[in-house]
Order: structure tokens, then sequence, then C-alpha cells
């Protein structure tokens, strides 16, 4: 071979290999797609390139991807926020989320009832995420009963000050960890007993750190507007922004009438400057454990001693008279009664039969009195134990129907709330969510929000519904680097075919994976190929801004 040959030879090959590399500028390129940006705009046609988990280019991109996945006819959105979520505790040991990213979810963020973890284990909890990779996007508020259990306990009464500020230091380390704020869960016990001014005490603590503070209020039936007005207060005298957990008017007397009065209250906050939103689930039943069934004093004393005495006739007699007493505002009673209330799991042999029917039902059945039903399971999935006899107690669920479909609707039409599932990823996919709850809203969530309230009852547009589910919750929780498909901004994003998306969970189906969801790709990768999950983790700890290095 002669020198002349070798050197043309060298030649053409580095000019092959030049071009090659120059003509695969991008990672990843979707083209052809109909592009919503995230910020509430129409969409447009365009290319989206993706390098280094980031957008580089949206419009005409004249360079390959090492992917290119071709979107025509179908649209491309930002990642979906979940601003509700539960899965705290299910990632540190099932990280897919694939529930969660089947039906578009790229980030979420947990943490009603706190850190699944101590105080001081944050940072820990934080690392061994990011060390064993998640599938989505996560960040978690931090509980206000977590300090106030550790300083004060889990019974009834007012701390000491001398006690709120060793609470305070709590939420000061939290925060510091990277908790992005406080949560409650005001109609559960021992949250139930923590009065205004020790949260208001909490939350101070961590403005200065940049916090959010989100709550299940204390009423979301009779007294849902005075509940409301709490928040604000909170909000205002805590000097932080505020999130009301899963919006909703959850009393039948009430249906079509106190929804525009809370309204009015969140927007007259609102208009004066207060920080205030909220976010919903786009269902009329909520799911919770049936401790929820019981007024809140029997658990005064702690959970130990609740177990005994829910187990004594008198008091049992003293709790039948009370779920229906105003002033408890129990949920037997928001439901409209036993009829309305479905046992979803026992974690019991002995009754999964009943599963998926109404106490009144049940109780009939057994020739019980509903509530003594409902009662006995809570007592004894309770106590369950392994096989090594070993404590493993159960929270039992419900499903409580309690809201209008006409007030969900007028719920989400407001421009300041946004979507949370209030559900968590699941052990394994195809079965019910870490919280052992089996809502459709697990599994259906975020298409359903496309499937019904856009395209069928046309309750908001296309743009706006994307802009609930990514711009603002990402806006909300301070989240600067996501939600809108931007160059610069990390490359979460949804590519789903408007016209056949479909939320097809149900309340008797409720693990079915949604339709017309093709591609998710979380930080610039892909997840969801085709609707099967790649067994990528490429998902980020989303750390508060008051986080210390």
């Amino acid at each position: 071979m002669s020198k002349l040959f070798q050197l043309v030879s060298f030649f053409l090959m580095s000019f092959i290999l030049n071009a090659t590399s120059l003509a695969q500028e991008y990672d990843i390129v979707i083209r052809g797609g109909k592009v919503l940006d995230g910020a509430g705009n129409p969409w447009v046609k365009a290319d989206v390139g993706i390098k280094n988990g980031k957008f580089t280019q949206i419009g005409l991109v004249k360079g390959l991807g090492k992917r290119e996945i071709d979107a025509s006819g179908h649209f491309v959105s930002p990642g979906w926020i979940d601003m509700m979520d539960q899965s705290g505790h299910v990632l540190m040991t099932h990280p897919r989320a694939e529930n969660k990213l089947s039906m578009g979810v790229t980030t979420a963020i947990g943490g009603e009832g706190g850190t699944p973890v101590d105080t001081n284990e944050i940072r820990d909890y934080f690392t061994k995420l990011e060390t064993q990779g998640i599938g989505i996007n996560f960040g978690t508020y931090y509980n206000i009963g977590q300090p106030r259990e550790a300083i004060y306990g889990e019974g009834d009464g007012d701390a000491s000050p001398a006690q709120i500020i060793e609470m305070q230091a709590m939420v000061r380390e939290a925060m510091e960890a990277g908790v992005m704020g406080l949560s409650s869960a005001l109609i559960y016990p021992p949250n139930a007993y923590i009065n205004t001014e020790t949260i208001v005490s909490l939350v101070q603590a961590s403005a200065p750190y940049g916090g959010i503070y989100a709550s299940h209020i204390r009423s979301e039936s009779r007294e849902l507007v005075k509940a409301i007005e709490e928040v604000i207060n909170i909000s205002e005298k805590g000097g932080v922004r505020a999130e009301i957990f899963h919006l909703k008017n959850a009393f039948a007397p009430n249906w079509g009438k106190e929804v525009h009065k809370a309204i009015d209250v969140v927007r007259a906050a609102r208009n004066r400057g207060v920080d205030i939103a909220a976010d919903q689930y786009p269902y009329v039943a909520g799911g919770t454990g049936l401790d929820a069934t019981m007024p809140q004093w029997i658990f005064a004393k702690g959970i130990a001693q609740a177990l005994e005495d829910i187990m004594k006739p008198e008091v049992r007699d003293r709790m039948k008279i009370d779920i229906f007493d105003p002033a408890q505002d129990s949920l037997v009673a928001s439901s409209g009664g036993w009829e309305n209330v479905v046992l979803a799991n026992s974690h019991l042999n002995e009754y999964a039969r009943f599963h998926n029917m109404n106490f009144q039902y049940i109780g009939k059945e057994l020739g019980l009195d509903p509530a003594d039903v409902s009662w006995d399971i809570f007592v004894k999935a309770a106590n369950l134990t392994n096989e090594a006899g070993e404590p493993d107690g159960k929270r039992a669920m419900a499903l409580f129907f309690m809201m209008s479909e006409e007030d969900v609707k007028t719920f989400m039409a407001e421009p300041w709330v946004s979507i949370g599932s209030d559900a968590g990823a699941a052990s394994n996919f195809g079965q019910i969510d870490g919280l052992g709850l089996p809502h459709p809203r697990s599994y259906g969530t975020f298409p359903r929000i496309i499937a019904k309230y856009v395209r069928e009852d046309e309750v908001l547009t296309l743009p706006d519904a994307i802009r609930k589910m990514t711009s603002w919750p990402a806006e909300r929780m301070r989240m600067n680097d996501r939600g809108v498909i931007r160059e610069g901004m990390w490359a979460d994003v949804v590519i789903f075919d408007y016209d056949n998306i479909e939320d097809t969970a149900t309340w008797e189906k409720p693990v079915e994976t949604p339709k017309g969801i093709p591609y998710v790709l979380v930080n610039g990768e892909v997840v969801i190929d085709n609707g099967k999950h790649t067994g990528a983790l490429p998902g980020h700890v989303i750390y508060g801004s008051g986080r210390a290095n």
C-alpha cells in the first residue's frame, strides 16, 4: 500500500468520523411534536434537542441525536409534577416508581406525614436515594408532628415554651438537611392536637430558609372555610407561602355552596398579598385509614392506649354517638353514613371477601353494627405480627365518597390549583401503592386530567392543564430549573397522544395502566420507552432552598 493511499485513507476516515460526530450533536432529539412549553402558551410544532440531561435546542434541530424519537402527531410536554405524593417510604426499597412514570409524573413532592426517618437522619436519607438511584425526581416536607412527638409526645395537650424552642431547633435542622418546608395533617391525631400558635412558631423557624407550609387542613367538610382561614393565618404570621393539600368540599349538605365561599376566601387572601395556593386530585372519593372513622379523642393518650380502649363496649357506645356529632367533623358523617364508606384494604384474610364493599353492607352480612366492623378491622390490622411473631401492624384503609363532581370541577378551574395524586409509588407495578390503598388515583390522576377534564368535559384548555401540572407547581416549589421546555432547563418530558390518552384505572380495577403515554424522560434519559419502563433510575433529589452544604 503506497504512502499516498494511506494518507488519503487517513484523511477520509477522519472526515467521516468528524462528520458523524458533528451530526450527532445531541443525546436525544424529539422530532416534529406539538410542543407545549408548560407556561400556558399554545403548542408549536418543533424539534427538541437534549444533551447532558438538559434542553439545548427547541425549534428546527438540524443536528442528529444518538437517539431520535418521532413525536409526529403527539404532544410534547414538560414532565408532570405531583404536588401531593406519598412515596417517601417506598422509594428507599422500590425506587422505580413505575406507576408514577406510567402516568407522566417525573417529579413528586412527598411528606404529608413528614420524612420517613428521624430528623438527624434526613441527610443520610437523601444520600441513600441519590446513591441507589430513583426513577423520579423527589422532594419532601418535614411534618410538624415529628419534632412535637420527639419533644412532647403523641398525646393531647400543648407544648411548653421551652419545648417549642427545642422543636424549632429541630425544624431548622430539617430545613438545613434539605426538606422543602413544613407539612401538617390536622385531621389526624396527634397532628390534630397541635394548636395554631404552636404551628405558627414552628413555621416561623422555617421562614428564614425559604420554607413553604403545606397542610391537610383541620376540616374539609363542615368547617372548610374556617380551616382555610387557619392556613391563611399561619401563612401571614409565619411569614411563609402556603399550600392546601387536596382541596375539596367533603360534606354533601354543603355541595355547590361552600366551594364558592372557600374560593372567595383564598382569592381575597391572594389579592392582599398572601402567597397561598392549593392542589387537588380529580376524584369524588378520598382514601385514608380506618382511624379516620373514629372521633379524635380516642387517640388522646396515644395509639397503644387507643387500641385497648377501642375494644371496651362503653367506649364504643360513646364513639358511635360522637362520630355523628358535628363538632367531631367525622369522615363517616361527611360521607353521609357508612353506606358511603368502602373497605379498601383490611390486610386481613378473614375480611378480604368484603374488600370494595361498603360498611353498611358488610355489617348486615356479619350481623354487626358497621362501626363495630370498622373498628374491629382497625384493631386487628394494627396488631398484626410477622412470621417471627414480631409486631407488623398495618393501617387498614377505606374509600370515603364525600365529594360532588361539580365541586371538583369548580375548584379545578381556579388558576392557583395544581394537581396532586395523594398516592405513593407502588412496590410492585400493577399492584397497590406503598400506602396499601387501592385508589385509582395511584395510576390515573394525571392522564385523567387531560382525558376527562380537558378532552371530554372542557373544564380546562390543554395548555392550562399542562401549566397546572408543570410550570405552576415548579414555581410554587421554587424549582427554577424545571417545569418548562426551555433551553438550559432539566429535560423532564412527557410525550402523549391527546386523542387516545386515557386513565383506565377504576374503583373496581384501580391499578390499570393508563393509555396514550408512549414516552417519558427524566433528566434527559428515557424511562418510559414505548410504554415500558427501561429500568433507568435518573431521578434527582429535589432539595429545599434552605439546604446547608
